[in-house]
């Protein structure tokens, strides 16, 4: 199944005319024609088929049949990770942790980081892409960027709360901690790791601290490593 991306439409739209880009790649790469059924999700959880009406270049007009709202899971896991040094590397994080399975993404600036810059519209196209891609119909949020010291000074979040560090202390694995059916935020830092100021912060806001393995992670892989551990967990 070929799945497209419109967050304007809702479960009230009779019609749908596909933008420019869209358009050409449907008629000109995938071949569709007049008749031909597809498939277009808002990213709000909802999953529409369509059928072509007009397979114009410019603009491919299409008539809603019918809509369906997926179940939704019955826990959500918010990562809260540092910027990587190679914009790349957390790209490919967001990529593969859209196709595991996460709701909410928030990048944070840590006394460590040497990356402290991120271009949201571009990480908002992968995003996107990893979704249509993996054939899900809500799209995980993407929150602006933040200062870690205001996050946990502004957090409310509510559920399982962890800070994976690499220093020594008091840690359990994150698979012996998570349970399922509960919200769950992770915090993942940066190359660097976190400061002592942090990690010490994290403790006073309620984040448990948890080892991810014996191994040393790079950033990218430690948040993957946690993504995919707590969608074992409630699987």
């Amino acid at each position: 199944m070929q799945l497209f991306y419109n967050p304007t439409l809702d479960n009230s739209a009779k019609q749908f005319t596909f933008p420019p880009d869209e358009s050409k790649h449907m008629v000109r790469v995938l071949r569709k024609s007049e008749g031909d059924i597809v498939h277009i999700t808002n990213g709000k959880g909802y999953l529409f088929e369509a059928e072509i009406l007009e397979a114009d270049q410019k603009r491919c007009k299409a008539r809603i049949i019918s809509n369906r709202k997926s179940i939704p899971k019955r826990y959500k896991l918010h990562m809260v990770v540092a910027p990587t040094k190679m914009n790349d590397r957390y790209e490919w994080f967001l990529e593969k942790a859209t196709e595991i399975g996460v709701d909410e993404i928030t990048p944070i600036i840590c006394d460590h980081s040497e990356r402290k810059t991120i271009k949201l519209e571009r990480m908002e196209r992968v995003l996107q892409s990893a979704m249509k891609q993996s054939l899900q119909t809500v799209l995980p949020q993407l929150n602006p960027p933040i200062l870690c010291r205001e996050f946990l000074e502004s957090d409310v979040s509510t559920g399982l709360k962890f800070i994976a560090h690499c220093q020594e202390g008091d840690k359990m694995e994150l698979k012996r901690k998570v349970i399922a059916d509960n919200d769950t935020t992770i915090l993942i830092g940066p190359e660097g790791d976190f400061s002592n100021e942090e990690i010490d912060l994290a403790k006073e806001k309620g984040y448990v601290p948890i080892s991810l393995g014996r191994n040393r992670l790079r950033t990218e892989t430690a948040a993957i490593v946690a993504c995919a551990t707590v969608a074992i967990i409630n699987s």
